[in-house]
């Protein structure tokens, strides 16, 4: 299948030419990020505003290289849907594959950075109530949102989530390639999962009764419920014996 898509009602005439098509995509130097076996992210600079360059050389791993979307196609509709919840998500400048390959670019946001990132190289705004409430509840929010329509994330960790500095953060989501709609057992598993995933960096830095706090907003209750109680052992064992 062959698709390519660029939104020229954000782009300029130099990107716009930039990001014509694939194999311009391809031919787009710039600052490596992260690299794969089958893919490649890097950053580049045009007329003064920044992009995200997601290359692919390849569908997926294992069963996505033969069945499926491929794995570039999961990320770009994952975004668009975000897009149609009204979550934040960067501006997508352009997307598409052709065989094998594939790319996605988005926008950088400015001021941006992954949570992960911020709170190690900041680690006194997890002591701001303020600021980490701002943040929990738009996490939580997102969530919430997410699996009220049967969707997982699969990879919600704090290195995929963008935020923006200053006093009234913002959240961001980033790199969902492993999300989709799942049913009955299995959606009640992922939702422990993605949970799970926030909550295994957040073991280490906040407080049970922060944590806590965090599982509130995200079920928009006051008390906890003997449901609850067994969703967050859930939670609580989800990694044991996998870190």
């Amino acid at each position: 299948m062959h698709c390519w898509f660029v939104d020229r009602a954000i782009l300029g005439e130099t990107a716009v030419e930039r990001f014509s098509s694939l194999e311009d995509v391809f031919a787009v130097t710039g600052r490596r990020i992260t690299r794969c076996p089958i893919s490649e992210l890097i950053l580049t600079e045009i007329e003064g505003k920044s992009y995200y360059v997601k290359r692919y050389s390849g569908r997926g791993k294992v069963m996505r290289r033969w069945l499926g979307r491929s794995r570039v196609r999961a990320e770009w509709e994952n975004l668009l849907l975000f897009r149609q919840l009204g979550l934040r998500m960067p501006p997508i400048a352009a997307y598409g594959e052709s065989g094998t390959i594939g790319a996605l670019i988005t926008e950088a946001v400015p001021g941006a950075v992954d949570l992960q990132s911020l709170v190690r190289e900041w680690p006194e705004l997890l002591l701001n109530r303020t600021w980490l409430d701002q943040v929990m509840v738009q996490v939580a929010e997102v969530a919430r949102q997410l699996h009220a329509i049967g969707f997982a994330h699969n990879d919600l960790k704090w290195r995929n989530i963008l935020v923006t500095g200053g006093a009234n953060p913002e959240v961001y989501l980033i790199d969902c390639p492993m999300g989709r709609k799942w049913w009955g057992p299995l959606l009640a598993y992922k939702k422990v999962k993605d949970i799970a995933c926030l909550d295994k960096v957040a073991k280490y830095c906040l407080s049970r009764t922060v944590r806590l706090r965090f599982y509130l907003y995200y079920v928009g209750r006051e008390r906890i419920t003997v449901a609850d109680k067994k969703f967050i052992r859930k939670v609580l064992v989800f990694f044991a014996g996998r870190e």
